[in-house]
């Protein structure tokens, strides 16, 4: 029987987040999950300042990726009209969901916009996604693969949610997962935490923005 060799192992965090080799995966930073006038804020009362305020790291992580090379993909909730996109466990779901309305993010509508701060540049990929991970049903492994990428950074909201279902799906797809703790959020900090802790328990690398700005800025 033939042997396995055994894989080369990034074990540090400068070595995981090379630009060559990382994408920055931005999730849900739509006007619907963070306007104060969008759905979650003004239909479910859904709590939107903790949200609001990792924009500015994130927006600097943004900027230093594209400054070094890294792929930015911005995963955008979509819902697609006359529940086109829609389940029955997908619907019962989100019924039963804290904070939740049916029909956010729908297709076209200024409520899946990405907010104006974070908006997707030309040399950005953006992903819809109608899932809770930015890898259900959509082309984002092709895209991450076809890039030679082996790290996914995972920032957005919410933590506990959608960022935490992408980051343990690419796991599952064997990627690298770095999550910098500062530009996530969550409604709830203690589901924030919790999701962390799993994280850095389990599957990923939790670091700070500030960490992987530096690393890139001198890449």
């Amino acid at each position: 029987m033939r042997s396995q060799k055994r894989p080369r192992i990034l074990r540090t965090l400068r070595d995981k987040v090379r630009p060559e080799i990382t994408a920055l995966l931005i999730i849900d930073m739509c006007n619907d999950f963070i306007h104060p006038e969008g759905k979650t804020a003004g239909r479910a009362q859904r709590p939107i300042a903790h949200a609001v305020a990792v924009i500015p790291q994130i927006q600097r992580l943004v900027e230093a990726a594209r400054a070094a090379g890294v792929l930015a993909v911005y995963g955008q909730h979509t819902t697609l009209p006359g529940h086109a996109s829609d389940s029955g466990s997908w619907l019962d779901a989100r019924s039963r969901a804290t904070y939740s309305v049916e029909d956010i993010c729908v297709d076209q509508t200024w409520g899946q916009q990405i907010i104006n701060e974070l908006a997707p540049a030309a040399s950005d990929v953006v992903v819809k996604k109608h899932r809770y991970s930015a890898f259900a049903g959509t082309n984002l492994d092709m895209v991450l693969r076809s890039a030679g990428i082996l790290t996914t950074v995972c920032c957005g909201v919410s933590t506990n949610v959608c960022v935490e279902s992408t980051a343990r799906e690419a796991f599952s797809h064997d990627y690298y997962v770095v999550v910098p703790a500062d530009a996530c959020a969550s409604w709830d900090m203690s589901l924030h935490e919790a999701a962390l802790a799993s994280a850095r328990h389990r599957y990923g690398t939790v670091c700070t923005a500030a960490e992987l700005e530096q690393i890139w800025r001198k890449a």
